[in-house]
């Protein structure tokens, strides 16, 4: 697995490396300075280099917060994630959609410290 140099400023916690599930995504709720929450998606990929990705949880197609939900594959050498409802597809290592290049999904850097999941997110 790639090494983050983590520094507790930049970073912040969002959960314990035992809430993941391999393979699969699982939900966050990051709350930010400003009081203000945004719904993360998060896969751990045992097998991938890097082994964390995380998304927004909004489906912009659509317009619900299920992408966590969604079945990660590899689609012509990218892993990806297809949203539950209208399966689109996101590849889970920028958030770009396959099917459609004006449709997006922001993507975060995240990192284990220790058993520690953190991930960085730009609150400006």
């Amino acid at each position: 697995m790639t090494q983050v140099a983590i520094t507790h400023t930049q970073w912040q916690p969002i959960c314990q490396r035992s809430d993941l599930v391999a393979d699969s995504g699982v939900c966050a709720l990051v709350g930010g300075a400003s009081g203000a929450s945004k719904s993360i998606a998060l896969f751990f990929i045992p097998g991938a280099e890097p082994q964390l990705y995380a998304l927004d949880n909004w489906d912009p197609v659509a317009g619900a917060g299920v992408i966590a939900r969604g079945i990660v594959a590899e689609i012509d050498g990218e892993l990806t994630v297809s949203s539950p409802l209208y399966k689109h597809h996101f590849r889970l290592g920028d958030g770009a959609c396959i099917e459609d290049e004006a449709v997006q999904l922001a993507s975060y850097p995240v990192a284990l410290d220790g058993d520690t999941v953190c991930i960085a997110i730009d609150e400006g």
